[in-house]
């Protein structure tokens, strides 16, 4: 029995190394382990309520000077999006930096979707039919930033939280940066990239 457990633990730690060498999450989840009654090992990294037997088994680390993805790979994509929707074209690189990490396939613990981090409700108002596909991640990401900017008159810190938080949010806050630690984390994070980016 102890030693069909060992067998699986090493397979699963093979799977994990894997899924971390080919794959990022945008939010760098921690990885959870359950032993089930026939001695089968599973992992996850999004628990859910009825998940309550899995404990804590890696806990990832981010480290924001490294990144297994391109970061000039879609710059072409990048490109097209800032002319088209005149939005800075190294404002929208840092967001999909501080967003994704340049990740595609990235999927938040919230449900935000590709490059751009869009939640569902947007991806279906931005008319996207496949958000992980980069060039309509981005032309909508692109899009749906420049109605930021337009409802908070170009102010980019506001317009970054809006991104982040939702509008709404922002207004209810007499728009000034909502007091959440993630959101202003976020719209520092954001503009130290996009300053690195335009110089």
């Amino acid at each position: 029995m102890l030693r069909n457990i060992i067998k699986y633990i090493l397979i699963g730690l093979t799977a994990i190394a894997l899924q971390i060498s080919i794959s990022s999450s945008t939010l760098y989840a921690d990885i959870y382990m359950y032993i089930d009654q026939n001695g089968v090992v599973h992992f996850t990294n999004v628990l859910t309520s009825s998940e309550s037997d899995y404990r804590i088994y890696v806990k990832e680390r981010r480290d924001d000077s490294y990144s297994i993805y391109t970061t000039n790979q879609y710059d072409h994509f990048i490109r097209e999006a800032s002319e088209l929707y005149s939005v800075s074209y190294p404002l929208l690189k840092a967001i999909i930096k501080a967003e994704s990490d340049f990740n595609p396939r990235a999927v938040s613990k919230k449900g935000a979707l590709g490059l751009m981090q869009l939640m569902p409700e947007n991806v279906k108002a931005m008319r996207i039919s496949d958000p992980f596909d980069p060039w309509e991640n981005i032309m909508g990401g692109a899009r749906y930033f420049r109605k930021m900017l337009d409802r908070f008159e170009g102010k980019l810190s506001l317009s970054l939280a809006a991104y982040n938080a939702g509008p709404t949010t922002v207004e209810r806050y007499n728009h000034k940066i909502p007091p959440y630690k993630e959101t202003e984390n976020y719209v520092e994070k954001v503009l130290k990239y996009y300053y690195s980016y335009k110089y």
